[in-house]
């Protein structure tokens, strides 16, 4: 089998370089398409990294306030503890105090009990109140101290410093070292309790009259005790006396 060759020409010549013209300028084109494409994804690229990087630096800035913020706080807390550490030394130097002074108070009840109790003996015994008594015609036969009356912790509870027994009639007698005002108004409740209490358990007609005893009494005082049918007794360094009534007194019987 023979290969016949084929002559060249001028139109072949020229057609050729056109067919190869034309697959250069197709090439050309579709790489400057993939150039352009590359282009515009180096662009994207490029605006996603800066977006990328503008977003890293607000989270970092946001980060670093954050810790600022933390770091403030945490200022603020460790003021707050030293404060409250401090509040709780002067609270403990308050209890420390208020300890002390419970302390000093309950000492100064126990002495003012004491006083108390020895003034109600002073009372009785060389103060010769009993006779004082007898004078004014009350029968006095009997006495007895801290005489307690009803349930305790309960309203119609008490305790009376000194009793004196007078057959039907009993003298009931209250005794501060400073007597005043309020302290008869409470003695002449505490009559009134006693009343009470004696009626529910069955008073057989027994009456009560009350007496107020102080060291230091002030005329107002010794008026007001008066005026409600109340004894006022006094009592000096020297001598224990009922103080004399006024005209027209009246022992209240309760």
């Amino acid at each position: 089998m023979s290969t016949q060759s084929v002559p060249l020409t001028y139109e072949s010549v020229l057609g050729l370089i056109e067919k190869v013209t034309a697959q250069i300028e197709r090439m050309s084109q579709e790489n400057a398409l993939q150039m352009k494409e590359t282009d515009r994804k180096i662009q994207a690229t490029t605006d996603q990294m800066k977006e990328n990087a503008e977003q890293m630096k607000m989270q970092t800035a946001e980060t670093d306030r954050k810790i600022q913020a933390t770091a403030e706080q945490m200022k603020e807390t460790d003021r707050k503890i030293q404060a409250t550490a401090a509040q709780i030394e002067a609270t403990d130097q308050i209890v420390q105090k208020t300890a002390e002074q419970i302390e000093a108070t309950n000492q100064a009840v126990g002495a003012l009990t004491h006083k108390v109790g020895d003034m109600v003996e002073k009372l009785l015994g060389e103060g010769n109140l009993v006779d004082q008594f007898r004078e004014l015609g009350h029968k006095v036969k009997a006495h007895s101290q801290k005489k307690k009356f009803g349930v305790k912790g309960t309203a119609d509870s008490g305790e009376i410093d000194l009793f004196l027994e007078d057959g039907d009639v009993a003298i009931l007698v209250e005794a501060k070292t400073t007597l005043k005002m309020d302290h008869v108004r409470e003695h002449i409740k505490r009559i009134e309790k006693y009343r009470r209490f004696v009626d529910a358990d069955g008073s057989n007609g027994k009456r009560f009259v009350g007496a107020v005893a102080g060291t230091v009494i002030a005329e107002n005082v010794i008026n007001y005790a008066h005026e409600n049918g109340l004894y006022v007794i006094i009592q000096s360094a020297r001598a224990v006396e009922i103080i004399p009534q006024p005209d027209g007194f009246v022992a209240k019987k309760w």
